[in-house]
């Protein structure tokens, strides 16, 4: 099974992740917990070019080099797990680029789609949502480290984001489910785990 979880900044991705991990270790149900820019070797270099706040980087170029990891990504380690019965889930994946570079900095879906259909790319069969006003997820991630380029953007860019995922949602409710990440981190953490456990007995 494939999943992708997705979410604004500050809105509790990396919590849920962890908490997912030791739940999956404990019950010795096999996850391969991936994520986007970065998992792969190419990818790091990438990621690190990707978030660094000195460079300015056009928003063509930016999808290019977000393409280039993903294509990485899929062939080296998504597609070889997928092949093998493991189960995936990946912290960021397309909608990510449909969210962020296409709302957000304004690339049409049609130019995305003639980029990224030719990849044949596997699509998630079930996309969380972490969903949190943008004003809070931002409040959420300037406690955390130094903020990357990403996270510097204007409150503007982050409402167009938001808008496309609950959107998506609306668009493909057999594959997305929203959580509203403002509720406790267990909470969000419960429902995440039994939604995929349910999708995981249904296969």
């Amino acid at each position: 099974m494939f999943i992708s979880l997705e979410g604004s900044e500050g809105a509790g991705k990396s919590t849920l992740i962890d908490s997912l991990k030791k739940f999956f270790k404990k019950n010795k149900i096999e996850f391969l917990f991936t994520r986007e820019p970065g998992a792969t070797k190419e990818g790091q270099i990438l990621r690190e070019i990707l978030l660094d706040k000195s460079i300015e980087i056009d928003p063509y170029t930016e999808t290019f080099l977000l393409v280039a990891d993903r294509l990485q990504h899929a062939n080296k380690i998504i597609i070889p797990a997928l092949a093998k019965d493991i189960n995936v889930l990946s912290d960021r994946y397309i909608d990510s680029t449909y969210a962020y570079q296409g709302a957000g900095r304004g690339i049409s879906q049609k130019y995305l789609d003639q980029i990224m259909e030719p990849l044949n790319l596997p699509m998630p069969e079930l996309t969380i949502y972490l969903d949190l006003p943008v004003e809070d997820g931002l409040k959420r991630a300037k406690y955390r480290d130094e903020l990357d380029r990403f996270e510097e953007e204007d409150i503007k860019f982050f409402e167009r984001i938001r808008s496309f995922y609950l959107d998506q949602a609306k668009k493909n409710p057999n594959r997305f489910l929203i959580i509203d990440s403002s509720k406790d981190k267990e909470e969000v953490f419960e429902i995440s785990k039994n939604l995929i456990l349910k999708k995981l007995n249904e296969k």
